[in-house]
């Protein structure tokens, strides 16, 4: 078991050089069960643009290929692996457990036409197929809900050096669900001195030779919380053996951001090391690390992503600050607003903490819960000529929740002729009316209701609800 910087765990479920890891965690607060909301903050552009396989729709997941060296120079061996959260999947209830299964299936194909083709196209050759069936066991409801990268599936196979058109299908065996994606990578030959691009993963084990199948836990977003936790690169080296490498990071820019140095341990045949990148003050957006021998060499670069969670990627720390402005702590919200850059890792890192309801898990419940609401008001509210989370209506449904009830008060119910809504919440004994005074469905509270709304968002912070 492998503890990381809050509180993350990863449990093996399948063993070898394949099979499915589960991240554990038991979060206090989940969406309703059939709660379907867009996320607001896309990450496909992000990990697209990194090198990932992208799947969307009612089963959305992020893959990744990777290669190191076979056996010989005529073959590579290819990682593959693949992140889905556990909420995209139908669970089912089986005595004391609750049960999902799905399939994956992810081809290497030559096109014959060209490396310009498309994988699955006419005239392409399957060369290695990937394909198997997956259970994921947990024993809490609460636990088919997580929205977070819950579920990693990973296999390692070996092809022959060269281009290929590599597809990726993942269906839910309970349900209609399914996902695809595809896009062109090129298999090296690893022949001569050479590194290898370093692989983003969570933990790793040197293997003693290019026979033998690494052990490792892939990370298939290559993604690095904020200010949180360190981003670890399996790197090898081959016929040139051990020696020092020089690793740094840079932004878009070429900007350095952090530089260090690693030794490569094992053979004239095989040697290899893992990168250890701490988050420091690196900023938050994409950036890439390069790494070269330090008797000098080529470089080998890959990219990696820095974001406030995997579930929201956001990658600008001033639109997080704007974000959180209905956050309930409001005082730490402002700490953020006014922390120099060089100390704002720092402070998230503490903010987390001091916002985060349940330590032991590794998520932000309440981080989670309020960027629920902030997605569904941006859903709900999309009539106003402005994101739906930035209007009054999105203001009041993202501080305090679902309305007991409402009512569109329009159809003659309401003399002035504008057009009313009416929002009734009952536990807390209020009644709040948003006009349209312009006809173009811009509803604002009412001066009384706006002035309610306050107070009771007041009583509301100050007890705790």
């Amino acid at each position: 078991m492998i503890q990381r910087a809050i509180a993350l765990s990863i449990v093996l479920v399948l063993a070898g050089g394949c099979g499915s890891w589960q991240r554990v965690g038991q979060p206090e607060k989940a969406p309703a069960p059939g709660t379907a909301v867009t996320r607001m903050f896309d990450a496909t552009s992000a990990y697209k643009a990194m090198g990932s396989l992208v799947g969307g729709g009612a089963l959305p997941f992020v893959a990744s290929v990777r290669y190191l060296a076979g056996p010989g120079s005529d073959s590579t061996l290819a990682l593959f692996s693949l992140s889905l959260s556990n909420q995209t999947l139908s669970f089912a209830h089986r005595g004391a457990e609750f049960v999902a299964e799905y399939h994956v299936e992810a081809t290497f194909r030559t096109d014959t036409a060209g490396a310009g083709g498309r994988g699955g196209g006419e005239g392409s050759i399957p060369v290695r197929q990937i394909a198997s069936d997956e259970q994921i066991r947990v024993r809490h409801f609460r636990e088919t809900l997580r929205t977070d990268e819950s579920v990693i599936y990973q296999k390692f196979v070996m092809v022959p050096p060269g281009t290929y058109g590599v597809s990726v299908i993942v269906r839910d065996r309970n349900s209609p669900a399914f996902s695809h994606a595809e896009r062109t990578d090129t298999a090296p030959r690893f022949s001569g001195p050479k590194l290898s691009r370093p692989v983003a993963v969570y933990t790793a084990t040197a293997r003693g030779h290019r026979g033998e199948l690494p052990k490792l836990v892939m990370n298939p977003r290559a993604t690095l919380p904020y200010g949180t936790d360190s981003m670890r690169f399996y790197l090898e080296r081959y016929e040139a053996g051990p020696g020092t490498v020089i690793a740094r990071v840079v932004d878009g820019t070429d900007k350095e951001l952090w530089r260090d140095s690693a030794q490569l341990t094992g053979d004239t045949n095989l040697a290899s090391a893992t990168l250890i990148v701490a988050p420091g003050n690196l900023p938050v957006g994409q950036a890439e690390l390069e790494v070269v021998p330090a008797e000098g060499g080529d470089t080998v670069r890959a990219r990696f992503l820095v974001s406030f969670s995997n579930q929201w990627v956001i990658t600008n720390f001033e639109e997080m600050a704007n974000l959180l402005r209905y956050f309930d702590r409001q005082d730490w919200v402002d700490s953020l607003r006014r922390t120099v850059p060089e100390h704002r890792a720092e402070v998230w890192r503490d903010f987390w903490r001091a916002t985060d309801p349940n330590p032991i898990t590794a998520e932000n419940e309440a981080l989670d819960d309020y960027f629920r609401r902030v997605q569904e008001a941006n859903v709900r509210f999309q009539d106003e000529g402005q994101p739906g989370w930035m209007t009054e209506r999105g203001e009041v449904l993202i501080t305090l929740g679902e309305a007991d009830e409402m009512l569109d008060m329009t159809n003659g119910m309401d003399r002035s002729g504008l057009r009313v809504l009416r929002w009734t919440y009952s536990t807390e004994r209020l009644v709040l009316f948003f006009e349209d005074q312009t006809g173009f469905n811009r509803f604002r509270l009412t001066p009384s209701s706006r002035a309610e709304y306050q107070r009771v968002l007041a009583r509301v912070r100050r007890t705790g609800r």
